[in-house]
């Protein structure tokens, strides 16, 4: 299966279309016609278009299913969408957009959760739709006023969010990855936050499923990987393998350096650097 790509984009109009969409929920309906974002130097003439987001964002969640799909079955697990946990905060209403579980429930325990993936993924480029049926491209994201996927700061904002009630929901949180997947790359100002995000644990990284959002520069990659695009399926592969197999374990607190110290002092005293990882980590834990 292909990456994100402007196919997918026009797919999306087609079925939208064909099934259940009107063109005046999808397109900003201008004086040349019907178009899926306003040109850079053209005016809307007060219209905001919100009925797509929720179409969209159905279609980008079962559109990543069929990708993530193979690669959880070749790590011997399920992908699924809108996963319920408790535990973790993923109520009915907050669901995980898509996780690699090891069953295909959509009520999910905790412990069975070996992967979280958030979805901000929208239309990128600018489209017109020509009756009956046509769909042509007008230019990337560049040349419309437009900010979709992860250039939008309320979408960064919420991914973060969500991240972060799932990181203090409580210890069974502590051993779960959670990945944000976009379809576009991040602005400049976001490259030291989103590397911050990988380098404290909060969040694992930032995938544009997006390989070429435009001709011109984009921000591909981020110095510690916080933000990455990915350029194939294979690379998918790998970086959700390596998420899934380490035994990785979150923690965050603000402590005294004395009383770090004395963590340290404790946890050296074991004989493997397990056991040391491991009571460092309940010493943490303990911490009034």
């Amino acid at each position: 299966m292909a990456l994100w790509n402007n196919d997918a984009e026009i797919k999306f109009f087609i079925e939208a279309l064909k099934n259940f969409a009107s063109p005046e929920q999808l397109f900003y309906n201008l004086q040349s016609g019907y178009y899926a974002y306003v040109s850079k130097g053209y005016d809307a003439g007060g219209q905001t278009l919100q009925s797509r987001n929720s179409l969209i964002g159905q279609f980008t969640e079962k559109w990543c299913k069929t990708l993530f799909e193979p690669i959880a079955k070749e790590l011997g697990l399920f992908a699924v969408n809108g996963a319920i946990c408790d535990e973790l905060g993923l109520t009915k209403k907050s669901s995980a957009d898509l996780a690699f579980c090891t069953n295909n429930n959509i009520i999910q325990q905790s412990e069975n959760i070996k992967l979280l993936f958030e979805i901000k993924m929208s239309v990128v480029s600018n489209y017109k739709f020509i009756m009956p049926d046509k769909i042509e491209f007008i230019g990337d994201y560049k040349q419309h006023k437009g900010n979709p996927s992860l250039l939008r700061s309320d979408s960064m904002l919420k991914a973060i969010g969500k991240s972060i009630n799932i990181r203090v929901s409580g210890y069974a949180s502590t051993k779960i990855p959670i990945v944000i997947l976009g379809n576009s790359p991040i602005t400049e100002s976001y490259i030291k936050k989103v590397d911050f995000l990988k380098t404290s644990g909060v969040i694992q990284g930032f995938w544009s499923l997006n390989p070429n959002p435009t001709e011109s520069d984009f921000v591909k990659i981020t110095p510690k990987k916080g933000f990455q695009t990915i350029e194939t399926t294979d690379m998918i592969f790998r970086l959700s393998k390596k998420l899934v197999e380490r035994d990785m374990n979150y923690f965050s607190s603000m402590i005294s350096k004395t009383d770090l110290g004395e963590v340290v002092s404790i946890a050296s005293k074991e004989t493997t650097n397990i056991a040391k990882a491991e009571k460092f980590l309940t010493l943490i834990r303990n911490l009034k």
